[in-house]
């Protein structure tokens, strides 16, 4: 296992995470969301959830070092030409910058790496210290530069190689690019090298996530295998159980009145049903905090459909609007899938089922729960209407998609010990919203043509995310860096 500063999966930690919940002053401001109140009425919000385990103080280790030659250039690529003592002071400003913006613990070699030998012992430390991954500067071609990268990679610490221009042809990174554990940047532009640090990170904070898994009547603890997250499974009672104890609060109401407020519409569901759904997002904040978890997921048709308990459709909704992994049918390879999106990205994603449209050579994504902070966390949300689940009953926000947006599909499809992790990505366009009735299935059903998707009848699998954003490339990378297997739809 690899050493970061993130707690154990034992400690009972009560920290929040950046995304933390901001609690008013008085009652007449109430709580706000951080970054909603531009599209939300004043005081009418409650307090957010915030993760409430090891992931809300996760603080990965990279170890980072430059390397080159000691003597000058001269002839030899970089050449005369290459600053490399004032490029080795700017990128040592913009990853100290990046590290400190990410959250990360930045262990940086005072000297440049200068020979072999002072890569070898440099890589040995590293082996020794178990940081969550490296970043190796390139300020040279010559030599040991290249030899280190390989090195790095080889030691299977998940690598990030810094090549600026002038200190690489396709000769030198062709070979390196085909190993598994790495992102090789080989460009002057220091956004990919933060986006590298940013995967160390979703990696490392993934390792330190606890998922509440509510289905079942025991109680048992264990870990998903390749990506680490844990999975802490409680009986589906507790919810119920928690749900009936809760009364409804002022803070309930005050938010259930805010979502009608906020609709564009309603049709069906009353604002009992929207009260019963805000109480279950009240009953999940309590129910997170005192098992101290990150991420939630429910068996909810199994444990709530013969009940009047309200299915937790919006309260689903809000807490992927407010950071927290919050999964449909306690499916863990869609929480696992929230998760990742959302720490790599900034943004929710929605869990749907594919239904082919043959006409429009398209998909249709429908499912119940949906996000409406489709664009990023700190952005206003879509527009959306409540209206009864297909099941007619409960109430559900049914965001508006932006046609025209760009959109990427992805799902994590958890391995074993014998079976590698996958994951399915593909990127497309959306078409439309259709509406539901007169259609049936799903209320929320987004229509979205993909590209390269010649045979939508034989569109893979279930609970797949949409979410803004075309991050086929991305997501991609990362499956190269963390050796998940890449299915490009």
């Amino acid at each position: 296992m690899r050493k970061s500063r993130c707690p154990s999966r034992c400690s009972d930690c009560h920290a929040l995470s950046r995304r933390g919940f901001i609690v008013g002053a008085s009652a007449a401001a109430g709580a706000i969301i951080a970054g909603c109140a531009e599209s939300m009425d004043m005081g009418a919000m409650g307090e957010r959830i915030a993760q409430a385990g090891p992931a809300a103080t996760c603080r990965p280790t990279v170890r980072a070092c430059f390397v080159r030659r000691k003597e000058d250039y001269g002839m030899w690529w970089p050449g005369a030409v290459y600053d490399g003592k004032a490029a080795r002071a700017t990128y040592t400003g913009q990853i100290t910058e990046a590290a400190n913006r990410l959250g990360i613990e930045l262990d940086l070699r005072p000297e440049p790496i200068f020979s072999n030998a002072e890569a070898d012992a440099w890589l040995a430390e590293s082996v020794q210290a178990k940081p969550d991954g490296l970043l190796v500067v390139l300020l040279d071609r010559q030599q040991h530069a290249w030899p280190t990268a390989n090195k790095a990679i080889d030691s299977k610490i998940p690598t990030v190689v810094f090549s600026p221009v002038g200190s690489s042809f396709t000769t030198n990174t062709a070979g390196p690019s085909r190993k598994p554990g790495c992102f090789i940047c080989s460009t002057n532009d220091f956004s990919q090298v933060e986006y590298g640090l940013k995967m160390l990170h979703t990696a490392a904070k993934l390792r330190a996530t606890r998922c509440l898994v509510i289905r079942g009547n025991k109680r048992s603890d264990s870990v998903l295998p390749h990506l680490g997250i844990g999975l802490r499974y409680v009986p589906a009672g507790d919810f119920l159980d928690e749900y009936k104890r809760t009364p409804e609060t002022d803070e309930i109401l005050a938010m259930a009145d805010q979502y009608m407020r906020r609709a564009r519409s309603r049709s069906g569901a009353t604002r009992q049903d929207v009260v019963n759904g805000i109480k279950s997002y009240a009953v999940a904040r309590t129910l997170l905090r005192r098992e101290h978890a990150d991420a939630i997921t429910m068996d909810c048709l199994g444990a709530l459909a013969r009940t009047k308990v309200s299915l937790p459709c919006i309260a689903w909704s809000r807490m992927n609007d407010d950071g927290i992994p919050a999964a449909c049918e306690a499916d863990l390879g869609a929480v696992a899938t929230h998760a990742l999106v959302q720490y790599l990205f900034d943004r929710p994603g929605f869990q749907q089922d594919p239904v082919a449209e043959t006409a429009r050579g398209a998909i249709i994504g429908a499912h119940c729960s949906c996000p409406t902070r489709l664009s990023g966390f700190d952005k206003p949300p879509e527009p959306f209407d409540i209206i009864h689940h297909h099941g007619n009953r409960d109430a559900v926000p049914r965001t508006h998609w932006r046609p025209g947006q760009r959109v990427t599909c992805a799902d994590v499809l958890p391995g074993t010990a014998t079976r590698p992790t996958k994951m399915l990505i593909s990127a497309g366009e959306v078409l439309e919203n259709v509406s539901v009735p007169p259609a049936g299935g799903c209320v929320v059903s987004v229509m979205a043509r993909f590209d390269n998707v010649k045979d939508v009848l034989t569109f893979p699998v279930f609970h797949q995310l949409f979410f803004y954003g075309d991050y086929k490339d991305q997501l991609a990378q990362y499956c190269h860096l963390f050796n998940i297997e890449p299915v490009i739809v």
